[in-house]
């Protein structure tokens, strides 16, 4: 055998496991959106971390200064409006994209007519 043999040899194996390789390959995911029950169980993360931070830098500072729970209810009632406005920001964020994905759906379609 000569090199030059040994080396068309060489490619040929080289295509056929790159068209085996690809034979193999998941097909890539088409749905990229997120699922209703992801969706609410990051809005309740959200709001529930709102409340625990909000809950632990009132009670810090009430510990810190010695006073009445002031700052705990204080900083628990701002955690929770965080919270609220930090879910509120995530159902706009998917409502533009489920809107933006059917008019890019609905231009395609007129497109094709």
């Amino acid at each position: 055998m000569t090199e030059d043999d040994q080396k068309q040899r060489m490619s040929q194996l080289e295509a056929r496991l790159t068209a085996a390789k690809k034979v193999q390959e998941p097909a890539p995911r088409t749905d990229k959106d997120f699922s209703q029950g992801e969706l609410a169980w990051r809005m309740v993360i959200e709001l529930t971390a709102g409340i625990v931070i909000g809950f632990g830098i009132g009670y810090g500072l009430d510990y810190l200064l010695g006073t009445i729970p002031i700052f705990l209810v204080l900083f628990t009632l701002l955690g929770f409006a965080g919270g609220i406005k930090t879910m509120m920001r995530s159902a706009h964020e998917v409502q533009d994209k489920k809107m933006a994905a059917e008019q890019g759906k609905a231009a395609e379609k007129d497109e094709r007519d």
